[in-house]
Parts: C-alpha cells; structure tokens; sequence
C-alpha cells in the first residue's frame, strides 16, 4: 500500500535528523509523495547518499538544530507546509548515574532544539496553505521506562508541547500532532536490541510481537502532514504496537 505520488505535491515540507533512519524514511516517502523537502542533518555524507535516492526535489542543509542559524535560515523561507521535527537522542542509565552532561544533552537536543525549531517554523507557515507540524515523540512519552527518565522526561514534554502549540496555533490554522513509535530498527536502537535481555522485554511488551519499520513511522507522518488529516491537531499517532494500550 502507498500513498499518492502527488499527496504533497507543491507543499515544501522540512525535515531535521534526516540523514539517517526515521527521518531518512520520511524524507524518502515525502518526496515520493511529490513534496519539495528540506532535509535537514549534521552529516553531510548522509545527506548526499539520501540525495542520491531521491528526486530532484529534494535539498539539503548541513545544519545543526541546536545552532541559532539554522532557526534563522528556516525563519527565512518564503513557505513551509510541512514539519518533520525529528532530531533527537537518547542516554540509556539508571537515574543514580546520570550526568550532568547526560542531562544537558537530552534537555538541549531533544526538548530545546525541538521547541526552537518549531518556534522558528511558524514564520512561513503563517502565509502558507495548510500547514502542519510533526513532532517526533515515543511510547516513552506515555509510559516509564527503568534507565529512561530522561528520554521520558524530553517525550512526555513534546507530547505537552504538541498539545499547547496545537491549541495556540490553531486560529493561525496550524496543525500540530505528534507520532509515537515503539522500538524501531535505527542505528541508534540495533545496539540495544542485539542484547538478548533487553529484546525479550521489548517484545514482551508489545501485542504485536513484532518490530516498527522506519517505514511505518514515515506513514503515519506524511500522514499528519498531508490533507487526509485536515481535523486532526493536538493528537498522538502512536506507532507502538499496542504498548501503551495495556
């Protein structure tokens, strides 16, 4: 089953952390379903093999989201349609042994960067048609996890960002939502889950008993961004296999 090939067609549409997995994935499916795309990541290796994947469309931009730069450069668009707002990380340890850096480092990446980028993304959008933000949460963000707390702390936040914004931006008629994952085969989860342990609670706890795809998360964003959700803001489009329904 595939979406349209001209679902986004003449919608820009701006995507953080896209040089790898999810975002890579949404990238890919953006510009399949006609959108022009700003893929936006660090490394600029990653994004020319995504260029290489992709139509012509697409572009990118070597930026980082913690950079007050890049919010000045997304600031400055003409338009923008669409938001992807995914650039994120975790640190996996018992809460006893985290780091200052450890904190300062989820905080700025995952809640403050996210803020700063959205903040940035209402200036086009303002004058744009039917706009829509993404942000890019997790199961974490409803549920506790062991060795989690602050990849709860920073999901449970988007989810309330997701609802304020949605809310404010809502006489502007900008859609804001959010898209929950569970665990999902990334660069950044493969070293979690080749551990035996770990695997075995992770599908324990999904109904499912399989894996998401990047490929199902890339779904339910385009999904979000494109016409087909047009009453839809302030919500949560969980990818989780049924985890957080029990």
């Amino acid at each position: 089953m595939a979406f349209s090939n001209d679902l986004l067609k003449d919608k820009t549409i701006l995507i953080t952390g896209a040089g790898k997995g999810i975002g890579k994935a949404c990238a890919l499916l953006a510009d399949k379903c006609g959108a022009t795309v700003i893929a936006v990541a660090r490394t600029e290796t990653d994004l020319i093999d995504l260029k290489n994947e992709s139509s012509q469309r697409l572009s990118h931009w070597v930026g980082d989201v913690q950079d007050a730069a890049l919010y000045e450069k997304i600031r400055s668009l003409p338009s923008l349609h669409g938001l992807i707002n995914n650039a994120g990380t975790n640190r996996v340890a018992p809460m006893a042994e985290q780091s200052d850096e450890n904190i300062d480092d989820i905080l700025n990446l995952n809640i403050r960067s996210a803020y700063k980028v959205a903040q940035a993304a209402i200036t086009p959008m303002l004058d744009s048609a039917a706009p829509s933000m993404v942000h890019m949460s997790s199961q974490m963000g409803f549920v506790g996890s062991p060795g989690r707390t602050l990849y709860c702390l920073s999901k449970h936040a988007i989810e309330g960002l997701t609802k304020a914004m949605a809310v404010e931006l809502a006489p502007n008629n900008i859609r804001v939502n959010s898209v929950a994952p569970t665990f999902i085969k990334t660069p950044m989860t493969e070293p979690m889950l080749k551990e035996p342990a770990f695997a075995e609670m992770v599908m324990n706890n999904i109904p499912l008993q399989r894996l998401g795809s990047v490929e199902d998360v890339a779904n339910a964003c385009i999904f979000l961004l494109s016409e087909l959700s047009m009453t839809t803001t302030g919500s949560c489009l969980k990818v989780d296999g049924g985890w957080t329904a029990q």
